[in-house]
Parts: C-alpha cells; sequence; structure tokens
C-alpha cells in the first residue's frame, strides 16, 4: 500500500494547484463583459442566426444507439478473447448480455430511431 503514497499526493497536489488556480483566476482576473464580448463567438465571423430551439428525440435516439453497439463490442470482444476458459456458464452469460442488448435495440427500432426521411 505504501507505494501508492506518491500517486495518492501528486493527485491531492495536482487538484489543489488546478483549484487554486480556478478560484484565484475568478477571484483576480477582471471582469470586463461588454456587448461584444456576451455576444456567440462563430470562429470569428459574425453570426449568422441564433440557435434554433430543442434538438429533436431523432438525436437521442441515434445517442442511444451508438452507446448499445459501444458498449457491445467493449464487451465482447473481450469475452471472445477468453471464450475457452469461460466454458458454458461464459456462454449462458453472453447470451443473457447480448439479449439485454437487443431489447435496448428493438427499443430503439421500436421508437423510429431507424427510419431517417
Amino acid at each position: 500500500m505504501s507505494e501508492y503514497v506518491g500517486i495518492a499526493v501528486m493527485f491531492v497536489l495536482a487538484g489543489g494547484v488546478a483549484g487554486a488556480m480556478v478560484v484565484l483566476g475568478s477571484t483576480l482576473g477582471k471582469k470586463n463583459s461588454t456587448a461584444v464580448k456576451l455576444e456567440p463567438f462563430e470562429c470569428g465571423n459574425e453570426p449568422l442566426s441564433l440557435p434554433m430551439g430543442r434538438l429533436t428525440i431523432k438525436f437521442y435516439l441515434t445517442a442511444i444507439l451508438f452507446i448499445l453497439f459501444d458498449v457491445e463490442l467493449v464487451f465482447l470482444y473481450p469475452w471472445a478473447v477468453v471464450y475457452r476458459d469461460l466454458g458454458l456458464l461464459g456462454l449462458t452469460e453472453m447470451a443473457v448480455f447480448l439479449g439485454v442488448l437487443i431489447v435496448g435495440f428493438l427499443y430503439a427500432w421500436d421508437n423510429g430511431a431507424l427510419d431517417w426521411q
């Protein structure tokens, strides 16, 4: 356990320095808010328009699908590497895991996440 003391001290010191910089910057820094500084910034150009209202549900469903397939690949590859050592129990666990993912996929499909117009 003593070999981790140095790492813990480093994290505490790094957090302390970062926190001190944020606090000192916010308390001692200049606060000169002008109308130009408060405008939205678009790469140095004048903004064309204000941002539109809310995002549609399609964006959130696409994010759900991305997370669904990303998590599947993250867990499927290491399982395939050690499959022979796991035996029938490992196969059963992976079947349950893929079943849960299929339920999530069917939910996204039912909500129209795959119907692009």
